[in-house]
């Protein structure tokens, strides 16, 4: 039961619940085998008080209490050693699972949650939130569980001892952590503030970085920066408010405990009047009290961590318990044809953003989606992709519906080409393998050859093994994307999306990729998203797009004979062309 709880309050695995009940047994035992050397001490004041008191004179072994000392610190090493191991240890290898199941987790959620999710936040989760955890199970959990433990058996044998001074000396114990309890909202309240105050100002350090050229070219730099100022300023009140408002029931019980003493004064010394109790017994029950409370105001403090941490623990759960996607591992194909019947889509139940799509991309065939930016067609290309699921109507791939199948293995008939090309701090080589985990050096230098990456890549210091930077920073725009296009060769799915896939190429290169290209799609079905008419002109079936409906489809003969929207943007780029400074 106490196992299922763990697993279910703190989000541990069986192995990490039953490795934190041995940690916290263990660390009870470590509480209580400290109690060891103050029995020593308190046998050795008995035998030099015992003659001030009236009582016989008692001459001490030396070699006995040596040996039990050597014992007391044989017992000390020994629950010290197994407390550090299961609670130290395993929680760093708890830690570990917890990053790789929430990355698991993550890797299977459907594509569209991340377009809803703020990246910072979940890199937060995985990093730093793990971190603050592990300090949790390793200290907090085990030391606050262990100490009351430990002290539920130190007080049987004080009240076996004289119950009264035992009462005298407890009392205060249960009072302090009602404190502490009572102050949990206050305590959750400060940390949710705390946590999204960092997660702002991570946003805002990473949008710093990331515009940084824009900032200083436009003289912006120094007012962003006193914006930032400005964030970390809050967030330094918001944490001492947070420390300030869990301090409260911490040191308020700290009070508590040292009316504990007080009280042991008291009671002790009306026994002692009354010959109920000798002084020794008081003096035991005073060495007793800093023993016992030492470990008491140490879970204060730990109590009050774990109140800190219920936010973080709440937001690891949350992806932990996201909802993943299934769907068919194991399907036939009747063709790659992909299909759009009756597709309504909108985000997050906001306004829609296409309504009645309605087309065929066939495969052999290329499809052109072309109209007006926010006319819906990246919207389009996603939904084909499975990024995202249709609100209502359906949209197949050689008569499957996509909402049937599996994310991943859909994934697996795709070669996508996406506008912003996202590239690893890791080797030119490794870059383009990412097409195609197993294939060979010589596989990949093939593919860069045909995506026209030769020319570059001949220049750089290392060839194809240099490294070139967080996400290509070496490369200029018109190289990063045509290592894309390395990886779609490579690749060589029977699907091809290409979003605007030689937007950063100058005309000379253009040509040289849209050769390279027409091998890619051979046989193929084939979307292509492009504003530049030139590199749709030979499309078998054009989709023209607008306000998130389809307002024309055909070919490019027929379009133009359409006099249409298709047309005016021909005509329009066409005039475009001849403008001059």
């Amino acid at each position: 039961m106490i196992r299922e709880y763990f697993s279910e309050r703190f989000g541990l695995t069986e192995e990490g619940s039953d490795n934190l009940l041995k940690g916290i047994l263990y660390t009870a035992l470590q509480n209580i085998s400290f109690m060891f050397p103050v029995g020593l001490y308190s046998l050795l004041l008995y035998i030099w008080i015992n003659p001030l008191i009236g009582g016989e004179i008692i001459e001490p072994n030396l070699g006995l209490f040596i040996v039990a000392i050597l014992i007391v610190l044989g017992i000390i090493f020994a629950f010290s050693w197994k407390q550090y191991h299961f609670v130290f240890n395993t929680t760093y290898v708890e830690s570990e699972n917890r990053r790789i199941n929430l990355g698991e987790n993550l890797r299977k959620l459907p594509l569209s949650f991340f377009e809803r999710r703020d990246l910072a936040d979940l890199t937060a989760t995985i990093m730093n939130d793990c971190t603050d955890l592990e300090h949790v199970f390793s200290h907090a959990i085990p030391q606050l569980l262990g100490s009351i433990l430990s002290l539920i058996l130190v007080a049987i044998g004080l009240l076996f001892f004289d119950w009264r001074l035992a009462i005298a000396l407890l009392w205060v114990v249960p009072i302090a952590f009602i404190i502490i309890y009572f102050s949990r909202k206050m305590i959750y309240k400060g940390s949710e503030i705390i946590t999204a105050d960092l997660l702002e100002c991570g946003d805002s350090m990473q949008e710093c970085i990331e515009s940084i050229r824009d900032l200083k070219s436009y003289n912006y730099a120094n007012e962003y920066l006193s914006k930032l100022t400005e964030i970390t300023g809050r967030i330094e009140k918001s944490r001492i408010k947070s420390e300030l408002m869990a301090s409260v029931g911490v040191v308020t019980g700290k009070v508590v405990l040292n009316l504990g003493i007080v009280s042991v004064i008291v009671v002790g010394s009306s026994l002692i009047m009354n010959g109920q109790v000798s002084i020794f017994t008081l003096l035991i029950f005073l060495i007793a009290s800093a023993t016992v409370y030492a470990p008491v105001e140490n879970g204060l403090l730990f109590l009050t961590e774990i109140l800190m941490m219920d936010i973080k623990i709440d937001r690891a759960k949350e992806i932990e318990e996201l909802v993943i996607e299934g769907g068919l591992t194991e399907y036939s194909l009747d063709s790659y044809d992909i299909e759009f019947n009756d597709v309504n889509f909108n985000y997050d139940d906001l306004k829609n953003v296409l309504t009645d799509i309605n087309f065929i991309a066939k495969q052999g065939e290329v499809t052109a989606l072309v109209g007006p930016s926010g006319g819906g067609k990246s919207t389009v290309s996603k939904l084909a992709a499975r990024f995202w699921d249709p609100v209502s109507g359906e949209v197949s791939l050689g008569g499957q519906n996509l909402a049937d199948l599996d994310s991943e293995k859909l994934l697996e008939n795709f070669s996508i080409v996406f506008q912003d090309v996202i590239l690893f701090n890791d080797t030119i080589m490794e870059n383009i393998r990412v097409g195609k985990k197993d294939a060979s050096d010589e596989e990949v230098i093939e593919a860069a050859r045909l995506a026209e990456c030769e020319e570059f890549v001949q220049k750089l210091p290392n060839g194809y093994d240099t490294v070139i930077g967080e996400n290509g920073e070496l490369l200029s725009g018109g190289q990063r994307q045509r290592i894309s296009i390395a990886r779609a060769l490579l690749k060589d799915a029977n699907v091809i999306l290409l979003d605007e896939a030689t937007s950063f190429l100058d005309v000379e290169n253009e040509s040289k990729i849209q050769k390279a290209i027409s091998t890619l799609i051979k046989s193929k079905t084939v979307i292509i998203i492009a504003h530049r008419m030139r590199t749709i002109a030979n499309a078998d079936k054009i989709v023209v797009l607008d306000e998130g409906r389809i307002v024309e489809q055909g070919s490019p003969d027929e379009l133009i004979a359409c006099d249409g929207l298709f047309k005016r943007m021909v005509e329009l780029q066409k005039l475009s062309g001849d403008w001059k400074i």
